[in-house]
């Protein structure tokens, strides 16, 4: 019996090292030309220097738009939906006066009410929480 679990010891050690030394491929990188790539950049950085404020506000939003973009091209490839569109400014302005309507109560309230207020939100917190969170936070 004890040379059995020997033998299986043996084998596993055998199959995870030598699955590990397959992981742990150490293939030397590319090399790469330092002087070419710190010609780019320096040339970026003139470029950069020579643009207008406008050009430049141009060409942050176009950078962004072009991420964005990206990301939806991802996130839809992926078969999700984004959540990352920007809302209209209707939705903006309501967003915002909702905002500041919640602000304006919170700040009427005493400090047993927002303690009250408080203690019912962490309550609600902790009873979302699965039961392997409940356990990772010592619920």
């Amino acid at each position: 019996m004890n040379k059995k679990l020997i033998a299986a010891l043996f084998a596993g050690a055998f199959a995870f090292a030598s699955v590990s030394a397959m992981a742990d491929d150490k293939t030397p990188a590319q090399p790469v030309d330092q002087a070419k790539l710190k010609a780019e950049r320096d040339a970026a950085k003139a470029k950069w220097a020579g643009m207008s404020a406008e050009e430049k506000a141009a060409t942050r939003k176009a950078m962004q738009s072009k991420r964005v973009s990206e990301l939806n091209a991802l996130e839809l490839s992926a078969g999700q939906e984004s959540d990352l569109m920007a809302p209209t400014p209707a939705e903006t302005a309501k967003l915002k006066s909702e905002r500041e309507a919640a602000k304006a109560k919170y700040d009427k309230m005493t400090p047993e009410e927002k303690a009250s207020m408080k203690k019912a939100a962490q309550g609600k917190k902790v009873s979302d929480l699965t039961l392997v969170e409940k356990i990772s936070v010592g619920q």
